[in-house]
């Protein structure tokens, strides 16, 4: 199985152009770029929204 890194907004950067072989490493990248924020002192209207989702395409 692939998985791939998807914007909510639908637009592509170079996250969403990677595919990764299991979950938790697409997982873990997600988790090493956000993982510093707070909830306290975000703004969530900077705040680009991801999800991970199956790549039935060839990687």
């Amino acid at each position: 199985m692939v998985y791939k890194i998807i914007r909510i907004d639908g637009e592509h950067d170079k996250l969403t152009s990677q595919n990764f072989n299991k979950y938790f490493d697409a997982y873990d990248l997600l988790e090493e770029l956000y993982s510093d924020l707070c909830c306290s002192d975000a703004d969530y209207g900077d705040i680009t929204y991801y999800d991970i989702v199956e790549n039935n395409k060839n990687p």
